[in-house]
């Protein structure tokens, strides 16, 4: 999902980074790979803290999620945030530039996260998938080793949250299961070098 999600920020980084006379070229890849690590790390680092619901209702607010709507998003002003902080110390941008360059690219690239993962014609992106992925992925039974992310999904979708009148405990099981998984895929990724790695190794740095 890494790469998918690479090659989505390559998109939407042709006017805010590629042609912005400000960037040099040789700085191209790496701030797109910047971006990429920002909306990934973001997205996990919520699920890490308990707030998968908040990335669940995000992405299925329908029409609401234009970058408008997405720009007062905590989420994504965290998100915009830590991106332009990277920007200016890292790369040695303007505060003022990296605002703008950050403001444009992280909401579009994740309003065009948000719009593939709804287009049933996409077989590309999925939520269940996304969440999947930057949980740990690779577990797609729902037993005792397993995460039934699309049960989760459904939950939050289809109004009725406490299904078997239990009080919804459960809910709140799926969610600190879903929150512990993701804590323990973060310490995994640490260990390895984190995700800026993966995406230096994708970029073929």
């Amino acid at each position: 999902m890494l790469d998918q999600l690479l090659n989505l920020v390559k998109e939407y980084a042709e006017e805010p980074v590629i042609r912005n006379q400000e960037i040099p070229n040789q700085q191209n890849q790496d701030i797109v790979a910047e971006a990429t690590n920002t909306v990934a790390s973001g997205l996990q680092n919520v699920m890490a803290g308990g707030g998968v619901q908040n990335i669940i209702q995000m992405f299925t607010g329908g029409d609401q999620n234009n970058v408008a709507s997405l720009m007062k998003n905590p989420m994504v002003a965290m998100m915009i945030g830590h991106f332009t902080q990277k920007l200016v110390s890292k790369y040695n941008m303007s505060p003022q530039a990296a605002g703008s360059v950050a403001s444009q690219l992280i909401p579009d690239t994740l309003k065009g996260l948000i719009q593939k993962s709804n287009d049933p014609t996409n077989s590309q992106f999925d939520l269940n998938g996304i969440l999947d992925s930057l949980s740990g992925g690779g577990q797609a039974e729902t037993g005792n080793g397993g995460f039934d992310i699309g049960g989760l999904i459904s939950r939050f979708t289809g109004g009725g949250m406490d299904v078997d009148g239990d009080g919804d405990v459960d809910m709140q099981d799926m969610i600190a299961k879903f929150t512990s998984r993701a804590q323990n895929n973060i310490g995994r990724q640490q260990q390895g070098g984190g995700i800026m790695d993966m995406l230096k190794g994708l970029m073929g740095n």
